[in-house]
């Protein structure tokens, strides 16, 4: 088990990579998919962060998640 968990750092690098990737494209679709990618990324490295007990990696992927939805509303509301 703690090898699948040591694992999980890869597949969240991964997702975050990509994530960055599509909300940076010009079409909202993509945007949205970056936005819900990230959210992924954050619960894998939140993940990641519990079996490593890597504290400041949980709160910092708690203060992105959170900085994104805001993102993601405020769009909404401006749209």
């Amino acid at each position: 088990m703690d090898l699948t968990l040591d694992a999980v750092q890869w597949p969240a690098m991964v997702v975050t990579v990509w994530a960055a990737w599509f909300v940076g494209s010009s079409e909202k679709r993509r945007r949205q998919i970056g936005f819900w990618l990230f959210l992924a990324s954050n619960v894998l490295w939140t993940t990641w962060g519990v079996h490593a007990q890597a504290y400041a990696l949980i709160l910092l992927q708690v203060c992105l998640a959170a900085m994104n939805i805001r993102g993601a509303l405020r769009a909404q509301v401006n749209a």
